[in-house]
């Protein structure tokens, strides 16, 4: 009996280890990606942003299409840009933690005293780029939608596969964040770039902007064992599928098939990513990394 009160005890007492970290990580990330300017200029720029990596793309595809809006290209293009870039923030969110508290601040060796749960510690510090990711692709999709008639109509959007992608999605990008951070711990310089490095790599491989087909045969494979690939397809089914049915790259699959291929790098992320990461925060502890400053 006495055993069961303690380990239930214990199991609770994890718990709130595990919420304070999140929650004092996710208001302390949001405070960092905030307070560099007054509320009126940040939110300006949350604005501009995305509007003008959106622009960049929309001038390309007007120079090669000729101006042609109207073709299932553009739909695909812009649909898959919006959502990308949901990678670049959530994941270079997460993984970034470890640059600014190493490098910035020189507080991640105080952290690991504190009485918080590294790995959660890092979630939370990506949930401020987890919303400032939504509305940036919230605004560009509005954009799209308002300014240069991306054919969208919600009355065909199945809301539930796009509710469960998403947060399959997102849960996939914080795992590869948390991977992404345990390789920047143990980098010696330049650890900034890891995680744009990676989602700009990926950017070419996952179908973001042009189908997988239209890769040379022999990179297809990249993008075929990439998780966001699938992500982004299942993403633009829920919410324009009479588009997406123009381009033949998961033709064969159902929208069931392609969830359980993401669900399944889901559970395998999920199992993977903490076990990366203790291995390489063990080697860098090991090393004396923890509060090493390694910029020039």
């Amino acid at each position: 009996m006495n055993d069961q009160i303690n380990t239930s005890s214990a199991e609770t007492g994890a718990f709130s280890i595990y919420r304070r970290s999140i929650k004092t990580a996710a208001w302390l990330g949001w405070k960092i990606e905030s307070n560099w300017t007054d509320p009126f200029l940040f939110a300006v720029y949350s604005i501009i942003k995305p509007l003008a990596g959106a622009a960049i793309i929309v001038i390309m595809y007007s120079v090669i299409a000729q101006g042609n809006y109207d073709t299932p290209n553009f739909a695909y293009l812009y649909f898959g840009n919006a959502f990308y870039q949901y990678v670049s923030s959530v994941m270079t969110g997460v993984s970034w933690a470890i640059v600014d508290d190493r490098e910035h601040y020189k507080t991640l060796k105080y952290m690991y005293v504190a009485p918080i749960h590294i790995p959660a510690y890092l979630l939370g510090r990506g949930v401020a780029r987890i919303l400032i990711g939504s509305v940036s692709v919230l605004i560009t999709l509005l954009a799209g939608i308002f300014f240069l008639h991306v054919p969208f109509h919600l009355a065909e959007v199945n809301w539930l596969l796009f509710v469960i992608t998403l947060v399959l999605g997102i849960f996939i990008l914080v795992n590869l964040g948390l991977i992404l951070a345990g390789i920047t711990m143990m980098l010696a310089r330049h650890s900034d770039f890891v995680g744009d490095a990676v989602s700009s790599a990926m950017f070419l491989f996952t179908g973001a902007i042009f189908p997988l087909t239209s890769l040379p045969a022999f990179l297809r494979p990249i993008g075929y064992a990439l998780p966001i690939t699938y992500w982004l397809e299942l993403i633009r089914r829920s919410l324009i599928g009479t588009v997406v049915d123009a381009f033949p790259t998961f033709a064969a699959f159902s929208n069931l098939q392609l969830l359980g291929i993401l669900v399944a790098f889901a559970v395998v992320l999920g199992f993977l990513s903490n076990r990366v990461f203790r291995a390489c925060e063990y080697k860098a502890r090991e090393q004396g990394l923890i509060d090493r400053v390694t910029n020039y």
